[in-house]
């Protein structure tokens, strides 16, 4: 049985039928309606698609036709780990399911304990589809609008709001957008077009309280006030666990506790997606890093460990890429920021060049950060009008693989003058990086 039929939960259905085709699966969720994605209001604003129900990663049928019992618009209340029994409601009424094995992928939510107000209908969530609808009504109504938080849920907003020709207001606790997964130098340059182009940031604030007035909705931090029409939460999501029991141990963000193997302290109870805490493969701790790429891996990996453990979760170093206003953005790994921290000291060097010799001709910027005695990478940042997203998974890769430069910068890489530069810039951010080494020693 699986509890959340979002982006963890799905996967791993679909990966126990596989190993186990005779297995019986029940899928429970809560939502009226399975696989909507969460950016799916950006790519109907940006005509990407439409109607708005469209934004699916999977169908109802999809499910069906791998033998997967899927039970929607049932919410899980309790469960008795011990007995190996769950209860849930639906319709206003209970009923009561037992299981072999439990897998805990009840997603998470967006919510603040922290702004007071935020829970005004004119704070617009919409990770769901039914925020969502009332979200594209309020907005299509608004003028002038707040983005709370600038990582990549708000980054993104601001970016469509822009779009729709909205007067833009993000307010953002740090001093710099997408602080978690870059520099502040590489950011730069997205951020200054972003305010060429309207965006009004309100960096080093943070959203104490929202309230509906007659004027409009009044947001306040400790330097400022602004009233507006309408405002996107686009803080970190929390887990939405409150059926577990006693016997489920948490961490004290209340994140299940898991092992390498995705168990929890109760035996045939799994949890994985954004229930838990990832290992960060780069070093000892784990974090609360609720990303799709994390969620799909975990169900993949749990489906492996039902019957046996057999297969350990590598972890995550956070691998991410969006595109704000005309730039590609994308990041894996430590930022130089966060190698600071590291148990080894650090190098970074830096790259420009052509995205390739004659089509588009973009300049590609990028960045990476590696332990300076051992050359072993660590992060990597790329930043271009062109369309670089892809190549950060082949730094992500190197990075999950311990590559050091050495092994980076003589990587095969295809070569075609109209679509290419004569070396790749991930092949470049290696050689330039031991070059960069050489020349300080």
């Amino acid at each position: 049985m699986i509890i959340g039929a979002s982006f963890a939960g799905v996967s791993a259905a679909l990966a126990i039928r596989k190993k186990h085709p005779q297995a019986e699966i029940h899928l429970i969720e809560k939502q009226q309606t399975i696989g909507y994605l969460p950016g799916g209001i950006n790519l109907y604003f940006n005509k990407t698609i439409d109607p708005i129900e469209t934004a699916q990663f999977i169908s109802e049928e999809q499910l069906i036709d791998n033998d997967i019992s899927l039970l929607l618009n049932a919410r899980v209340v309790s469960m008795d780990s011990t007995q190996h029994i769950i209860k849930y409601e639906k319709q206003e009424t209970e009923f009561f399911m037992s299981f072999d094995k439990l897998i805990l992928a009840t997603g998470s939510s967006q919510w603040s304990n922290k702004i007071l107000g935020s829970d005004s209908e004119k704070v617009l969530k919409y990770k769901f589809l039914p925020g969502v609808l009332k979200a594209i009504e309020r907005l299509e109504n608004s003028d002038k609008v707040a983005v709370i938080g600038g990582g990549q849920i708000g980054g993104e907003a601001a970016d469509t709001l822009l779009k729709k020709g909205k007067e833009v207001h993000l307010f953002e606790r740090m001093d710099y957008l997408l602080f978690k997964y870059f520099d502040e130098e590489m950011i730069r340059p997205v951020q200054a077009e972003m305010v060429s182009r309207g965006v009004v940031f309100h960096f080093d604030e943070t959203v104490e309280k929202v309230t509906d007035t007659d004027e409009g909705l009044l947001i306040e931090t400790k330097k400022s006030e602004l009233v507006c029409d309408s405002a996107i939460f686009g803080m970190n999501v929390r887990p939405d666990l409150g059926y577990l029991d006693e016997h489920i141990r948490t961490h004290t963000d209340q994140t299940v506790f898991v092992n390498e193997y995705l168990q929890t302290s109760q035996a045939d109870v799994f949890a994985i997606g954004d229930c838990i805490q990832v290992p960060y493969s780069l070093s000892q701790e784990s974090f609360y890093i609720p990303l799709v790429n994390n969620a799909v891996r975990t169900g993949l990996v749990v489906a492996q460990n039902l019957v046996e453990a057999t297969t350990p979760f590598v972890g995550s170093i956070r691998t991410i890429g969006t595109k704000l206003v005309d730039y590609y953005v994308a990041s894996t790994g430590l930022t130089e920021a966060e190698g600071l921290f590291h148990g080894q000291p650090i190098a970074v060097s830096h790259v420009q060049q052509r995205s390739s010799l004659f089509s588009g001709c973009e300049k590609i910027c990028g960045k990476i950060i590696f332990e300076k005695e051992s050359h072993k990478i660590l992060g990597a940042q790329l930043v271009s009008k062109a369309d670089i997203l892809e190549k950060i998974n082949t730094l992500a890769l190197g990075i999950q693989m311990g590559q050091t430069l050495e092994e980076l910068y003589q990587k095969d890489f295809l070569y075609h003058p109209y679509y290419s530069n004569v070396i790749d810039i991930t092949n470049q951010l290696g050689f330039e990086g031991l070059w960069s080494e050489a020349d300080e020693n």
